[in-house]
């Protein structure tokens, strides 16, 4: 049976604690040695459990199903055996960096966790070697087990564990050719799935203290307002309210009303009267915002790139084209909105807290305590959602805040309402394109005009009051393309003779940050459907023109290098799986269908082509996607079900964003406030989702991200193959359909 960390950690006290030659003070003993514990991520008890620690958080992605999978494959444990933990800052992972983004978690451990494996490895068959006084080369291990191949003697790793224990561990050990893999790159159902639909995985709200008191705040209803004060007569007067505080944590401020219980808490909340002073975003209109977005075109220009002379190729062009793509704010909305439960003590303090950034959850949770983050624990829950909005921790801050105050645990939750609205957000973007063509229908010269935003919440977690605060200095006109930036317009990977890409600052007064593919969704957009567009003008097949700008080469961009190649093979794989040569039927069933195409990069590691097969009603009215065909070379898949899951979800994500969700803001407050009218996709609208994974050799990227940007263009192309509108706006609606 398995055992918890700490059942495993009490009957195991004199643990080694060694981590590649490095002491790990807190699990050291003299004597006896009783379990192996060769690194950080692995320990190994004599009743042969096999724990594996995660040192990445959970969201989703599948990483306690994934990175258990890396260790399992170089020790050689049975992994249908293997007990799971999740790690959490300090402690033995003091040095361990647990941030998950950027869909960096198995590309950023993949060499990390198969060394630990395997040194563990090593160490376990020296010991069954010098048990049996035989050669360690004439050993193996299999699925939890040292074996002697000449006489067949078997001992498990329980069984070696202490000897293991004892022994020097190898820095450099041999590891495994990939083509003997057993466990990754096999299909593996995640660990935590059966607890997850069943209800009885642990999310961040499932947190519960004797004593605990629930919170629920109103914070600031425009952009920027400031709390002018409040009166907490009628809130106090609800049986069952116990406090009322302003709060002067997160990204903004507000007024805590504190309950024996979360529903108490809202009554109070509702009755609850708070006067504001607004701020100098309580004008912001969003629509004004994106009209007035090309102007910024005007302004200042940062150059991303500049191949050849794009602007005297456009002049002298036989056939010149020009579109404008317009990219929405968007909530990243995650299922399980935010919470954090908090217990703060005199001298110490514990947060349970579903993040993707145990940094900045223990900086906010210092920051707002007084303590020095070395006094301070965080619990990581399984997180339901996050989408790049539990990057950071304003919802801690919040509940330590009124925890230190009160000196009683404290729960914080946020409604739907205040998730969607009081958040941080996908910035509002837009793309300009023009292209030259020759006589002979070739694309020569292309300019790319994009925009950009600084993201905000940084400042706001590093104390800089982005409503109130100077303006920053001008950034050096190298500052963008330095960081490979805009994601997109900077790593075009297409071969256009002559090709130069413009930036302007469109920053906002919305609280803006990561939200999932970041600046791809939007570039991506734009520029596969303006390919499209120079496609239709030239009259070749999208697919053809393509691959017709993809040398098959690596191209260098900055620092980047870009393997067109894969690309190329992406896209002649979803060709043919789409079967996009094949006769298609365009109207039938009363409707109009079309297919269209999309491919891109994803940061030099992941390379993706999707096409999307739809149906649009004959007068407009709606839009129906019914299939999705998508091939990926993402490295090695270390686990294709897990690459098949996260294409499925990348896809779900990307048709929301398509079809049906935007952000718009009127009189600086955020009109959408639910999924009823920030609707989400639901099961009835997924589409049939083909996902075919390309083999390769390179270096496994993560996933969790990159299905995202193709998704919309794709889209949009088929749209306008079923019905010839052209939709340069998400999301694509019926009046959208009809204005195109």
């Amino acid at each position: 049976m398995p055992v918890s960390r700490r059942e495993f950690i009490a009957a195991g006290a004199s643990a080694a604690g060694l981590w590649l030659g490095v002491r790990v003070p807190e699990l050291a003993a003299a004597a006896p040695i009783a379990t192996f514990d060769p690194n950080v991520f692995v320990s190994i008890a004599p009743n042969d459990v096999v724990t594996v620690w995660v040192i990445r958080l959970e969201m989703g992605q599948g990483v306690r199903t994934l990175l258990p999978m890396i260790i399992a494959e170089e020790l050689g444990a049975d992994l249908a055996r293997v007990h799971v933990e999740q790690a959490s800052p300090g402690g033995r992972f003091r040095t361990v960096r647990l941030h998950t983004s950027g869909s960096s978690s198995s590309s950023d451990t993949y060499r990390q966790l198969r060394i630990a494996g395997a040194a563990a490895r090593e160490m376990l068959v020296a010991a069954a070697a010098a048990h049996w006084k035989v050669d360690a080369a004439t050993c193996r291990v299999e699925l939890g087990a040292v074996i002697h191949g000449p006489t067949n003697r078997r001992r498990t790793f329980g069984q070696l564990a202490t000897a293991a224990a004892t022994l020097p561990v190898p820095r450099t050990p041999t590891l495994k050719d990939p083509a003997t893999f057993t466990v990754l790159g096999r299909p593996t159902r995640r660990t935590d799935g059966r607890k997850i639909v069943t209800g009885r995985a642990q999310y961040g709200l499932d947190v519960k203290w004797r004593g605990m008191l629930y919170a629920s705040i109103v914070r600031s209803p425009t952009l920027g307002a400031t709390l002018k004060g409040f009166d907490a007569k009628a809130a106090l007067r609800v049986p069952g309210v116990r406090h009322v505080i302003a709060v002067n944590s997160g990204v903004h401020h507000g007024v805590a009303v504190l309950a024996s219980d979360t529903w108490t808490a809202m009554k109070g909340r509702a009755r609850l009267h708070v006067e504001w002073e607004p701020g100098a975003g309580a004008g912001f209109d969003s629509a004004e915002f994106l009209r007035g977005m090309p102007q910024r075109w005007d302004g200042k220009l940062y150059p991303i790139r500049d191949e050849g002379d794009a602007t005297a190729e456009l002049a002298r062009s036989a056939t010149r084209l020009e579109a404008t793509y317009e990219f929405p704010f968007q909530a990243h909305a995650p299922l399980e909105t935010m919470n954090c439960t908090a217990h703060v003590r005199e001298t110490d303090a514990e947060v349970w807290v579903p993040t993707q950034s145990d940094v900045r959850t223990l900086k906010q949770a210092a920051l707002a305590s007084g303590l020095p983050e070395d006094r301070i624990r965080a619990h990581h829950a399984l997180m339901g959602g996050g989408f790049g909005r539990r990057l950071f921790a304003d919802y801690v801050a919040e509940a330590v805040q009124l925890s230190a105050k009160l000196k009683v645990p404290v729960q914080v939750l946020w409604t739907r309402e205040d998730d969607m609205r009081n958040g941080y957000f996908q910035p509002a973007t837009m793309e300009r394109f023009r292209a030259g063509i020759d006589a002979g229908g070739r694309l020569q010269a292309l300019a790319h005009q994009t925009t950009t935003s600084e993201l905000t919440i940084y400042d706001l977690h590093d104390g800089r009051n982005i409503w109130t605060a100077p303006p920053k200095p001008p950034r050096a006109d190298n500052a963008i393309a330095s960081g490979g930036s805009p994601w997109g317009a900077f790593d075009n990977p297409y071969t256009v003779p002559h090709l130069r890409v413009d930036c302007a600052d469109a920053t906002s007064p919305v609280p803006v940050g990561p939200w999932r593919a970041v600046e791809y969704p939007s570039t991506v957009f734009g520029r596969e459907s303006f390919l499209d567009e120079i496609a239709v003008a030239t009259g070749k097949d999208p697919i053809a023109l393509r691959l017709e700008l993809l040398p098959r080469d690596v191209k260098l961009v900055g620092t980047q290098r870009i393997d067109r190649a894969r690309l190329a093979a992406s896209l002649e794989a979803v060709r043919e799986r789409a079967g996009w040569g094949t006769p298609f039927a365009r109207e039938r069933d009363g409707r109009l269908w079309g297919r269209g195409v999309a491919c891109s990069v994803y940061h030099t590691g992941s390379y993706i082509a999707m096409v999307a097969e739809l149906s649009v009603a004959r007068d407009l009215s709606d839009v129906r996607v019914h299939r999705i065909v998508a091939a990926v070379d993402c490295g090695i898949p270390l686990n294709p079900l897990g690459v098949e899951g996260q294409v499925e979800s990348g896809i779900a994500w990307g048709l929301s964003a398509t079809l049906l969700g935007k952000v718009d803001f009127v009189n600086g407050a955020a009109v959408q406030g639910s999924f009823r009218d920030f609707r989400v996709l639901t099961i009835d609208q997924m589409p049939k989702v083909e996902t075919h994974i390309l083999p390769s050799q390179a270096a496994p990227r993560g996933f969790g991200e990159h299905p995202v940007p193709m998704v919309a263009p794709a889209v949009a192309n088929a749209v306008f193959a079923a019905c010839g509108k052209r939709v340069r706006s998400l999301p694509i609606t019926a009046e959208g359909m009809r204005r195109a």
